[in-house]
């Protein structure tokens, strides 16, 4: 499914590979960026237990917290 949306993979290869890939460090990078927001969300429970079973509280929820930690 993923691929089907256009995303790519980017983990670094095993280094016992016999034919490692190249790894894109720009976009690896970029991974990193993404992995501590989620860390960060991680603080604010009601974002991965799902309180909000509606779309719409939900997203904005997580609106919320995005803003919060853009502040703090």
């Amino acid at each position: 499914l993923a691929s089907l949306l256009g995303f790519k993979p980017v983990v670094p290869p095993n280094p016992r590979r016999l034919k490692p890939w190249k790894l894109n460090k720009a976009v690896y990078r970029e991974r990193n960026h993404v992995e501590r927001l989620f860390r960060r969300l991680r603080g604010f429970r009601r974002t991965f237990t799902r309180y909000d079973r509606l779309d719409v509280l939900f997203r904005s929820f997580v609106t919320f917290a995005l803003i919060w930690l853009a502040l703090i």
